[in-house]
C-alpha cells in the first residue's frame, strides 16, 4: 500500500504561498514583544487596540516635527522664500548720473531701462541743462557726439559752434558725426564713435532729415547700445521729438504737419510717446489731442522752450524755466497736466510723485 506523501519539514520560519520566507515586519513590531501567535490569532482586537495607543503619541511628535521643519510663514509653495512687494517709486527729487529711478521692479513702459534720455524743447538752453547734460554723461571725461543732421547745413566743421555749450558746462572731449547717407550711416566705420560714446546729443531743424540719414541704421542701434552701457541721450527741438516711437511734425520740408504720412516713427528709445516741442512759444497747447484722439494710447508730452524733460526709467524730472505738459486721452477731463520746473512725473503710471520740501521731510522723521 502506498503511504501518503510525507509532510514538509518546518523550518522554524512562517512560509508564504510561494514557500519561501515572509519579509520581516518593522522592528518595533517584532523586537522584544513577547507576544505569542497563539495569542495573536486570539488576542488580535486586544493587540491592535495596544498598538493604536502606542501609534498615537507617536504619529503626533511626527507631524510636530514636520510642522517645525516646513515652510514657514511668508514662504512662497516649495518653502523658497517669498518675493517682497514691490515698492512704490521714490518721490526724492532729481535724478542724477547712476541713480535709479526710483524703487521701480518692474521693467519702465515709456522710458529707458537703463541710461537716461533728455528731451528739451528748444529756443535758448540754460546752463542748468547743459551740465544736467555732461554730468549724466561723465562729467569731464564724458565723451559726447553731437548729431546735427536735423540742420540745413550739409558739413559741419570738427569746431562747429555747436559744440561750445557742452565745452562750457565742463565737457571736454566732444565730436561731431554728420552724414545724409544712409548706406553710410549703417557703416561700422562711420558709427565706431558712438560705440566709445557716453552722450549724444541730436540739435534742432527738421526730425524728418534724422528719419532719411539715420532710423533703423547702425547709428539708430548704437544709440541703443549707448542707453544699455548707462549714457544718456539728448536733443532739442526736432532733436527732442525724434527720441519718441511716433514722430510728430516729421515732414523733412514743413513743422506745420503734426502726422505726416511716412515720418509717424521716430527713433522709440521713449516707447508708447510723442513729443512736441516750442509748446507755448509758438501756441501748440491742443495740438497733440489731435493725434490721441487718433491714437489713444500713446502718451503725449509738450515741452516748451528753454525746458528739457530728464527721463530715467518711468521717472522724468522737468528743468529749465518754463513748463512741460502732459497728455493722456485716458483721463476723463481733456486738459493736459502742466508740470513747473522741479515736477517729477511717473510716466509709466502718468501720475506725479509727491515730493517734500526739505524741511517737512525733517518734521516728519522720528
Amino acid at each position: 500500500m502506498d503511504l501518503p506523501p510525507r509532510a514538509p519539514e518546518q523550518s522554524g520560519k512562517p512560509q508564504g504561498q510561494s514557500g519561501k520566507p515572509q519579509e520581516q515586519g518593522p522592528a518595533f513590531l517584532s523586537r522584544g514583544s513577547g507576544i505569542s501567535r497563539s495569542w495573536l490569532v486570539r488576542g488580535g482586537a486586544t493587540l491592535r487596540r495596544t498598538l493604536l495607543e502606542g501609534l498615537i503619541p507617536l504619529l503626533l511628535i511626527v507631524l510636530v516635527l514636520q510642522g517645525c521643519s516646513g515652510p514657514t510663514i511668508g514662504s512662497a509653495p516649495g518653502g523658497s522664500p517669498a518675493a517682497e512687494p514691490a515698492a512704490s517709486p521714490s518721490g526724492s527729487a532729481g535724478i542724477g548720473p547712476g541713480e535709479s529711478s526710483g524703487s521701480e521692479t518692474t521693467a519702465p513702459l515709456v522710458g529707458p531701462a537703463q541710461g537716461t534720455v533728455v528731451v528739451a524743447g528748444g529756443g535758448i538752453l540754460g546752463l542748468e541743462i547743459w551740465e544736467r547734460f555732461v554730468e549724466l554723461a561723465g562729467g569731464r571725461d564724458a565723451r559726447i557726439v553731437v548729431i546735427p543732421t536735423a540742420a540745413s547745413e550739409e558739413s559741419f566743421p570738427e569746431n562747429w559752434p555747436g559744440i561750445l555749450p557742452f565745452l562750457d558746462a565742463g565737457a571736454e572731449t566732444v565730436r561731431v558725426l554728420h552724414t545724409r547717407d544712409r548706406t553710410e550711416a549703417d557703416t561700422y566705420d562711420f558709427a565706431s564713435p558712438l560705440q566709445e560714446a557716453t552722450g549724444v546729443w541730436f540739435p534742432g531743424g527738421r526730425q524728418g532729415r534724422l528719419v532719411d540719414a539715420y532710423l533703423h541704421t547702425r547709428v539708430h542701434r548704437e544709440l541703443f547700445a549707448l542707453l544699455a552701457r548707462g549714457g544718456v541721450v539728448g536733443g532739442t527741438s526736432a532733436g527732442a521729438s525724434i527720441q519718441a516711437s511716433y514722430l510728430v511734425r516729421g515732414d523733412p520740408e514743413t513743422n506745420q504737419i503734426l502726422m505726416a504720412p511716412g515720418y509717424e516713427e521716430g527713433f522709440g528709445l521713449l516707447n508708447g510717446a510723442a513729443v512736441d516741442q516750442h509748446l507755448l512759444a509758438r501756441g501748440r497747447e491742443e495740438d497733440l489731442w489731435e493725434l490721441l484722439h487718433r491714437q489713444p494710447h500713446l502718451l503725449g508730452i509738450g515741452v516748451d522752450e528753454g525746458t528739457a524733460l530728464v527721463i530715467r526709467g518711468d521717472k522724468a524730472e522737468v528743468i529749465g524755466e518754463s513748463k512741460v505738459f502732459i497728455y493722456d486721452a485716458r483721463h476723463p477731463v481733456r486738459r493736459p497736466r502742466a508740470l513747473d520746473p522741479g515736477s517729477v512725473f511717473h510716466l509709466g503710471e502718468r501720475t506725479e510723485f509727491s515730493i517734500q520740501a526739505p524741511a517737512e521731510q525733517s518734521r516728519s522723521q522720528p
